[in-house]
């Protein structure tokens, strides 16, 4: 499977590799917040498009989790980013998980919104009852249905930034509708399997207003995750399903603890800092 060249963003930050995968519908515009910021300015920040999602091509065959995975590993490959930090959000932390196997030198993993899936079936119990869950399935999608959407990412009540609206209508809906059929078929590796077989540190990151994903479910998987950072699920106070953008400075203080953490050269703080 010949995955397509990604576009991407870079911080210009000079530290251990953070790679920071955004999900479904968006693109690495959700990053800027940490591209632009102290954290880029520390770590050498790259943010791809996903096939179809973007600045990145459309996928030449069906989209699929092995295309995204692929996609991934080719990417970390290419820009010389084999110890980093690898970040995922949603759909791209589900796909951090299954492209873990092909990421042997990775230095630790961090995924949020993306509750650890092993089998196909009902979403009930992973995710809280919310009418735009839909749409994240749906093809095509009008204005309407992306703000709704993007509004369920963030916190109740908080508007969603039109940039935001924009790339879910700028997304391929062939990347919402094979995502669909991949769920409804099973077509995905055991990301609980692979998590419980880690080793190498996994941070789990949650939004405390979170519309989307069920704390709770996560709070049961945790203990039998042997390399969950802390033990625990780290919670963002304030955000929703999107902590980076809502609370940038909250979550990027949870993140730079975790490479901390981690074995390996860490970054030190710029002078300026």
């Amino acid at each position: 499977m010949n995955a397509p060249q990604l576009a991407y963003r870079e911080s210009a930050g000079e530290g251990r590799p953070v790679v920071l995968v955004h999900g479904n519908s968006s693109s690495s515009r959700t990053w800027l917040p940490l591209l632009q910021g102290p954290f880029g300015r520390r770590f050498r920040c790259l943010a791809p498009d996903l096939p179809g999602h973007g600045a990145s091509p459309r996928a030449g065959d069906r989209y699929s989790f092995a295309l995204y995975t692929r996609a991934l590993a080719d990417f970390v490959r290419d820009t010389h980013a084999e110890g980093a930090l690898i970040v995922g959000m949603s759909l791209g932390g589900h796909i951090v998980i299954q492209a873990a196997p092909e990421l042997p030198g990775a230095a630790g993993f961090a995924v949020f919104g993306a509750p650890l899936k092993s089998g196909p079936g009902a979403m009930a119990g992973r995710f809280l009852p919310h009418p735009s869950l839909g749409t994240a399935l749906s093809g095509e999608v009008g204005p309407g249905e992306a703000r709704a959407y993007a509004a369920a990412q963030l916190a109740p009540g908080a508007q969603p930034a039109p940039e935001a609206v924009a790339d879910i209508l700028a997304t391929d809906p062939a990347a919402r509708t094979d995502l669909s059929a991949a769920l409804a078929t099973g077509s995905f590796a055991d990301e609980i399997a692979i998590a419980r077989g880690l080793r190498r540190p996994l941070a789990i990151l949650h939004g405390s207003e979170e519309q989307l994903v069920n704390l709770r479910y996560l709070r049961v998987l945790a203990p039998t995750l042997p390399t969950l950072w802390r033990g625990e699920i780290q919670l963002v106070p304030g955000a929703g399903h999107s902590p980076h953008q809502e609370a940038p400075q909250a979550f990027t203080a949870l993140l730079t603890d975790f490479e901390a953490s981690l074995p390996g050269p860490t970054a030190r703080e710029p002078a300026d800092q």
